[in-house]
């Protein structure tokens, strides 16, 4: 199964200048205990964005088109195919970002475990595909208010697919 993972604003921006909307503990929490012990793919800028290089308990795949890059704990692939067929770890493939590998994996996309942050960002420059929820069932939804360590309001939602009867 192959699922996405984001955090959005409400206008669906995921990030500005190469880094996230803002600092959300609950939701890194949230991905962290999502994603560990799977296979997550996502592009180079996204991966070079962290800044302690590969994320501990899953297998990290970078799609680039450099065909000499390597970095310490990432399997590199050089296309959305190449990188799901690295994967290797139990379950669902996760795709974590950025923009340009969101828009590639979409049609491919059976779960989006989607963070929604009640609040629109400025100067923001990457955004996730849009959702036409006629394709998508909420199985779940949790609100949270804003607090002393997440300053916006947010709510994690998981969406699936509805595949239809052919």
């Amino acid at each position: 199964m192959i699922s996405a993972i984001v955090a959005i604003d409400r206008n669906g921006a995921i990030g500005k200048q190469g880094q996230l909307l803002c600092h959300m503990p609950a939701d890194m929490k949230h991905f962290k205990e999502t994603t560990m012990g799977h296979s997550i793919i996502m592009g180079r800028k996204t991966f070079e964005s962290f800044p302690k290089g590969a994320l501990p308990g899953r297998q990290n795949i970078v799609i680039t088109r450099s065909r000499d890059y390597a970095r310490e704990g990432v399997t590199v692939a050089h296309s959305v195919d190449e990188a799901l067929a690295a994967a290797t770890m139990p379950g669902e493939v996760f795709v974590i970002g950025g923009e340009q590998i969101y828009r590639a994996t979409f049609p491919l996309v059976d779960t989006i475990h989607l963070t929604v942050i009640d609040h629109k960002f400025e100067g923001v420059d990457s955004h996730f595909p849009r959702i036409d929820m006629r394709s998508w069932t909420i199985t779940s939804q949790e609100e949270h208010p804003a607090d002393d360590r997440n300053p916006h309001p947010y709510t994690f939602i998981t969406l699936k697919r509805k595949r239809s009867n052919r």
